[in-house]
């Protein structure tokens, strides 16, 4: 995700017996770089030397939603300036992550010019003394190390504030000896602010066997554009997963519902005589103009969740899948799923089709291998009654997929037997989840913003 998407609110601190004009050049040239790196910065009007600065600047973020209040301190000031932030922030609603960042200066022999590390460490004491989470950087405005660690931090922050108003939509019960599937309302509520709206699955087949016709040509005109071979199926069936697909996205347009966890099987098959997978894909892929709805199968209100932080970080769908197969020698894992995965996961080099699920032999659900790239996994995790997050990176193979539906194998940066050693001793779910891209950073900020334990794979 380009840091474009996290804002920024950015307060310099100064003091009037320091020198200014230096400090104003320091501040400047700090935010010519975080601009250039793609942030938005919510700035003052001029440096906040005093509390009617820092109120005048509180008013001004009164109502913007923020995902890190970057207190950059270009010269000495004491700490009566963050805290009064920090605690107007409060007032609003806020509790944005908090960065503290001092610049060197040169020994000159002469006059300290700026002493700006004395005032991040009086600030951070302030802070601990309140119980109020920070992180801090010493470094000049241009240092990548810190627009990196910067980035990490507006992300983290933007995933807890858009947790903290995230509804999630739980479609029936999880099936019968899927543990890993449980759901506990009260603790995603308490420690993510997640709200969970909970759907009856005779609701959502009722709305399906009410979908117009219309509707149903209408999305399967666009998903004509992506697959060649829908003529090809039975099509009272594929008729049904597209009506699927109106249905869940009717409702969670209806609830205002970000993600979607749906009890797959055996209903959808034994009921409607048709497949869930295929309507999940185009949810989870954001077909057509519609933005992306993360969907797990068997109602995996947790792998939902984990998919809705990746796809949030990303900008682009993520995929909640099967650990199925591991080659201990070459050094890969397999991974798959019914056919639910974003289509636009599919590798270009083969052409994604629309088949029968494996088991049950109705449409649809998508085939293709998965793309090759460096993914993120992820997993919010159950464990012994408390939640952690499991974390890893690696590398999609450029691969045929090892098996029909949407598969792919993945090369860890841990060795494969390592990893499996850890999914067994650690008793961890069978469903993994992914994004493309590197979000390991921003994950592991987050878990520190929410006291979140962390397993690294």
């Amino acid at each position: 995700m380009s840091p474009s998407t996290f804002r920024i609110a950015f307060a310099a601190l100064a003091r009037p017996t320091f020198d200014v004009p230096l400090a104003q050049e320091v501040t400047q040239n700090t935010i010519e770089h975080l601009q250039r790196a793609g942030f938005e910065l919510i700035l003052p009007d001029s440096l906040i030397a005093d509390l009617n600065g820092a109120q005048a600047y509180l008013s001004k973020l009164d109502g913007q939603p923020v995902d890190l209040l970057l207190v950059f301190q270009a010269t000495f000031a004491d700490s009566t300036l963050v805290t009064g932030l920090v605690e107007g922030l409060k007032r609003q609603g806020q509790t944005p992550p908090v960065f503290l960042w001092a610049v060197p200066e040169a020994p000159t022999g002469g006059r300290l010019r700026l002493n700006s590390l004395c005032g991040i460490n009086l600030a951070g004491h302030a802070l601990s003394q309140r119980g109020e989470q920070y992180e801090y950087a010493y470094a000049a405005p241009d240092d990548p190390a810190v627009l990196k660690q910067v980035k990490a931090l507006a992300g983290a922050g933007m995933l807890r504030r858009r947790l903290q108003m995230a509804r999630l939509g739980v479609v029936g019960e999880h099936p019968a000896g899927m543990d890993s599937c449980h759901l506990d309302e009260s603790q995603l509520r308490q420690v993510l602010g997640i709200q969970v709206e909970r759907v009856q699955l005779q609701q959502v087949f009722s709305m399906v066997r009410a979908t117009p016709p219309e509707q149903v040509s209408t999305v399967r005109q666009i998903l004509e554009q992506r697959l060649d071979n829908l003529a090809d199926l039975d099509q009272t069936p594929l008729n049904g997963t597209l009506s699927v697909y109106h249905s869940l996205r009717s409702l969670a347009q209806e609830q205002n519902i970000d993600g979607l966890a749906v009890r797959c099987w055996p209903e959808f098959f034994t009921d409607l005589g048709c497949a869930a997978c295929g309507a999940m894909s185009m949810l989870s892929d954001g077909l057509g103009q519609h933005h992306p709805i993360p969907c797990s199968c068997e109602a995996d209100a947790n792998g939902t969740v984990t998919q809705l932080m990746l796809h949030w970080l990303a900008g682009e769908p993520s995929f909640g899948t099967d650990i199925v197969a591991m080659d201990f020698e070459q050094d890969f894992i397999s991974l798959w799923h019914c056919g639910l995965a974003p289509l636009s996961m599919a590798n270009p080099k083969y052409q994604p089709h629309g088949t029968i699920h494996s088991n049950r032999k109705v449409p649809l659900v998508m085939e293709f291998p998965l793309k090759p790239g460096v993914v993120t996994i992820a997993r919010l995790n159950r464990h012994q009654g408390h939640l952690r997050l499991v974390l890893g990176r690696g590398e999609m193979l450029d691969a045929p997929a090892p098996f029909s539906g949407t598969s792919g194998r993945l090369r860890l940066e841990t060795p494969t037997r390592r990893f499996f050693d850890t999914l067994m001793q650690e008793g961890l779910e069978h469903h993994i989840s992914l994004v493309y891209g590197d979000y390991l950073a921003e994950l592991r900020a987050f878990a520190r913003l929410v006291s979140l334990p962390v397993l690294e794979l």
